[in-house]
C-alpha cells in the first residue's frame, strides 16, 4: 500500500497558504489585532489559528474587565445586545484575611487605579467568543482546533509563518492510519498571541534574545471555580479581593470573588510562583481559602459548575521582552502585559493587538514584509499600556522582598506617590531570580499538610479536572516532555519532595512506589490526559526539565462560561 502513511519513508509535503498576517491565538489580543487589521483595510488577508476546540475553549480569567480596550476597538459594544459583558461593578471590597476573620481596607486608601467602578464583571471566554463572531463577520479566517507547533523561517532567519501540528501521530512517534499532515500558514508578518508561556513565544524569545536586558519574567498560577449560588445570596456587580490567609506572610498571592449576575459567582485564587516551600500546593491553598468563615457561607447550598487553572505573567514593566523580531511580534500575555495589583490584563491585551495591527498596516502599505515592526516596540512604553504598567512596577518586587504585610503596604504607598507626584522614590526595583530558582530544599522547610476535601465545599483535583471537560487523544506523543527522565526521582524527589505532584493543579504528576509502606522503588508518572494547559510545570520545575509543547489540536480543557 504505497499511500499508507505508516510505511512512508518521509511525511508528505505540507500544503501552504499565504496571508498578509498570521495570528497564533484567538484570545483578546489575537482577535483584537485581526479585527483592527480588517477595520483599517477590509481587503487585508488575515488568519487566526487557535489550539482550543473552539474560540474561547482555553480562555480563563476572573474576570473584572476594564473596558478601555473594547471602547477603542468596538465603540458600539455597549449597544450590541449579543455582547455578553453586561454586569457593571457596583461594589468594590478589599480584605486582609486572618485564620478566623478579616480586616476590610477602606476604599479611600486605595490608589485611584485600583478603583473598579466603571469596569465590568463577566466571562472572558464568552467575551472572546463574541469577538470571534465579530472577526468572522469581517471576513477573518479563524481555525479552531489547529495547534501551531512550529515556526517557519526564511533564508535570512526571519519568521516566515507557522505550521500546524500533524494529526494522527501515535505514541511511538509514527504516523497512524488516521495521519493527516499539518498545514503551512505563511504571512508577511506573524503575531504570537498565545498567552502566558506560549511554546512558540518561548522559542522566539530565546532565538532572538528578546529578554536581554530585562528582568526574568515572573508568573502566578490562577485557579478558578464557577458556582451557582442561592438567589438570596447573590449581589450582582460585587467585586471582592483579599490577601493574607491561607498563605503565610512570605508567600504572595490572593483571592478574587465576583458576582456575575444570574446567580453565578466566580471565585479564584492566585499564588505567585516564586513561593519557597516545595510542599505548598496552590490548589489546596485555594480549597482552604473557601473554608474561611467569611467565605464559606456564600457557597452553602450552591453548586460548583466549572473549574480551571492557568499561569499568568506577573513581571510587568521590568520583564516585558523586546516585542518584535524579524517577521513578527508578541502580543498580550505572551508579551507580559498583566497589571498584577489590578489583576487585569485583557484591556492591555486588546490594546496591544490594536497597536501591533496599526504598525503592521503601515508597514504593509509601504510594501514591507518580514522585517521588525520597530514602531510597536519603541512606542508601547509611552502608550496606555506602558502608563498602566509603569505605575505598579514596584508592587511585585516589594511584595517578594518584604512579604505581604510590609510589601503590599509599601507598594500602595509607591502607587500613591506616583499618582500624586508623577514619579517613584524607589526608581524601578528588580525582580531578582526566576521563579524556578526560588524553592528551598525540603530539609529547610516545615512540610505543609492539607485537610481532605469534603466533596461539598472543597474537592479533589480529579473531580475538578472533570469539570474542566479536559480531553486529549490518548494515542499521541507526550506533550509534557522531560529533557532527562531520571531527574524527577534522582534529584527532585530527595531535594524537594518532587514538587510537580503539588504545584500541578490537575493531578498530572505523581510519584508512585512499588511498596507504598516502605516507600521503595519510586516511579515518576505523568497523567498527560489530565493536563489543563496551565504551563506551571514548564515554569516552576526547579531543574527546568519539563517542557510543555502543544498536543494534538483541540485537546485540553473545554471551558464554558469561564
Amino acid at each position: 500500500m504505497p499511500n499508507d502513511p505508516s510505511t512512508a519513508s518521509a511525511p508528505p509535503a505540507r500544503e501552504a497558504m499565504e496571508f498578509d498576517v498570521v495570528i497564533v491565538g484567538a484570545g483578546p489580543a489575537g482577535l483584537a489585532a485581526a479585527i483592527r487589521l480588517k477595520q483599517l483595510d477590509p481587503e487585508r488577508s488575515v488568519v487566526v489559528v487557535e489550539k482550543g476546540s473552539e474560540v474561547g475553549a482555553h480562555i480563563l480569567s476572573g474576570a473584572v474587565i476594564d473596558p478601555v480596550g473594547l471602547d477603542r476597538l468596538l465603540p458600539e459594544w455597549r449597544q450590541d445586545k449579543a455582547c455578553p459583558l453586561k454586569t457593571p461593578v457596583k461594589a468594590d471590597r478589599f480584605y486582609f484575611l486572618g485564620p478566623a476573620g478579616g480586616l476590610r481596607l477602606p476604599n479611600f486608601l486605595m490608589p485611584k487605579l485600583m478603583n473598579n467602578h466603571g469596569n465590568f464583571v463577566g466571562s472572558l471566554g464568552n467575551l472572546v467568543r463574541w469577538l470571534g463572531q465579530k472577526a468572522e463577520s469581517l471576513g477573518i479566517d479563524i481555525y479552531p482546533g489547529f495547534a501551531a507547533t512550529e515556526l517557519l523561517y526564511d533564508e535570512k532567519g526571519g519568521v516566515r509563518g507557522i505550521a500546524t501540528g500533524d494529526v494522527g501521530i501515535g505514541k511511538d512517534g509514527k504516523p497512524s492510519a488516521q495521519f493527516t499532515r499539518g498545514m503551512e500558514l505563511l504571512g508577511k508578518y506573524v503575531f504570537l498571541a498565545e498567552g502566558a508561556r506560549g511554546s512558540l513565544s518561548k522559542q522566539v524569545i530565546a532565538r532572538y534574545d528578546l529578554a536581554n536586558g530585562r528582568d526574568p519574567q515572573k508568573f502566578g498560577l490562577g485557579i478558578k471555580e464557577l458556582w451557582q449560588i442561592e438567589p438570596a445570596k447573590e449581589r450582582p456587580g460585587l467585586v471582592q479581593h483579599s490577601f493574607g490567609w491561607p498563605l503565610d506572610n512570605r508567600t504572595g498571592g490572593g483571592s478574587f470573588l465576583y458576582h456575575l449576575g444570574e446567580g453565578l459567582v466566580s471565585v479564584g485564587f492566585v499564588v505567585h510562583l516564586n513561593y519557597r516551600n516545595p510542599t505548598l500546593s496552590p490548589y489546596d491553598e485555594f480549597q482552604r481559602f473557601k473554608t474561611h468563615p467569611s467565605i464559606a457561607p456564600l457557597f452553602q447550598g450552591g453548586k460548583r459548575l466549572a473549574y480551571g487553572a492557568r499561569a499568568l505573567t506577573e513581571g510587568g514593566w521590568q520583564s516585558v521582552p523586546k516585542l518584535v523580531f524579524p517577521g513578527g511580534a508578541l502580543l498580550g500575555c505572551a508579551a507580559g502585559f498583566v497589571n498584577v495589583p489590578r489583576i487585569k490584563g485583557s484591556h492591555n491585551a486588546i490594546l496591544s493587538g490594536m497597536e501591533a495591527a496599526e504598525v503592521a498596516h503601515e508597514a504593509l502599505n509601504e510594501g514591507r514584509s518580514g522585517d521588525e515592526l520597530s514602531a510597536y516596540e519603541t512606542h508601547w512604553r509611552e502608550s496606555a499600556i506602558g502608563r498602566d504598567l509603569k505605575r505598579v512596577r514596584n508592587v511585585k518586587p516589594l511584595w517578594s522582598r518584604l512579604g505581604t504585610v510590609l510589601g503590599v503596604g509599601l507598594g500602595g504607598f509607591d502607587m500613591w506617590f506616583q499618582q500624586l507626584f508623577g514619579g517613584s522614590l524607589l526608581g524601578t526595583l528588580s525582580h531578582g531570580k526566576a521563579d524556578y530558582a526560588s524553592l528551598s530544599k525540603l530539609s529547610a522547610v516545615k512540610p505543609l499538610v492539607y485537610p481532605k476535601p469534603d466533596g461539598k465545599l472543597t474537592f479533589d483535583k480529579l473531580s475538578s479536572v472533570f469539570l474542566s471537560s479536559t480531553n486529549h487523544e490518548e494515542n499521541q506523543p507526550p506533550h509534557l516532555v522531560l529533557a532527562d527522565p531520571t531527574i524527577p526521582i534522582k534529584r527532585n524527589l530527595p531535594e524537594y519532595g518532587e514538587p510537580a505532584r503539588l504545584y500541578c493543579p490537575a493531578g498530572v504528576y505523581e510519584v508512585v512506589y512499588g511498596d507504598d509502606v516502605a516507600r521503595t522503588d519510586p516511579r515518576f508518572v505523568i497523567n498527560a490526559q489530565n493536563c489543563v494547559h496551565c504551563k506551571t510545570c514548564d515554569i516552576k520545575d526547579p531543574a527546568q526539565n519539563i517542557t510543555w509543547v502543544p498536543p494534538e489540536g483541540g485537546g485540553g480543557p473545554n471551558y464554558s462560561g469561564m
